[in-house]
């Protein structure tokens, strides 16, 4: 993964009269649990409540760059995502996860080389229901994000556009 060319910062800096609702930043309540720190690219969606089974399928399709964004509702109680997912969603070109929700398996994340960013970390794994719905939009921590639009990542915090941001 090449270096990224942007600086949410900036980005910023360069919207900060924006009131338009393109340009949003996520709040400060995410962790960084992988390997990459900055990332970006055109966002996927999911809304998935202690129940893995869209995610799974995400990952293990082709990613094309894309970010998963992961609507977990802000729960505490069960991990979305974990290594094998991880490693999955880099296999298969995926650019970043980032989960409204928990994770587990941190060695792992971090071993598969893949971006992840959630709120908390969680040993235990979700059921298999097959429940949850793709491609719509969904709030994250308060913020809504789209299937299409871009989000741009960084250590110093989360942002999220209607396009692309040069």
């Amino acid at each position: 993964m090449s270096a990224p060319s942007f600086a949410t910062c900036d980005l910023c800096d360069a919207h900060e009269g924006d009131t338009s609702g393109a340009f949003r930043v996520l709040a400060p309540a995410f962790h960084d649990y992988g390997a990459v720190r900055a990332f970006a690219g055109p966002v996927h969606t999911l809304r998935a409540l202690e129940d893995n089974s869209r995610v799974r399928e995400a990952v293990n399709s082709p990613g094309e760059g894309r970010v998963l964004v992961v609507d977990g509702g802000g729960s505490l109680r069960r991990a979305l995502v974990g290594g094998n997912l991880a490693v999955a969603a880099a296999k298969n070109g995926w650019a970043g996860i980032v989960v409204d929700g928990c994770v587990r398996d941190v060695a792992e994340l971090r071993a598969a080389g893949i971006p992840v960013r959630a709120l908390a970390l969680m040993p235990l794994r979700t059921e298999k229901r097959g429940e949850g719905q793709a491609g719509e939009p969904v709030q994250i921590q308060g913020v809504w994000v789209r299937p299409g639009d871009w989000l741009y990542a960084d250590e110093d915090g989360m942002v999220v556009a209607d396009r692309t941001l040069s």
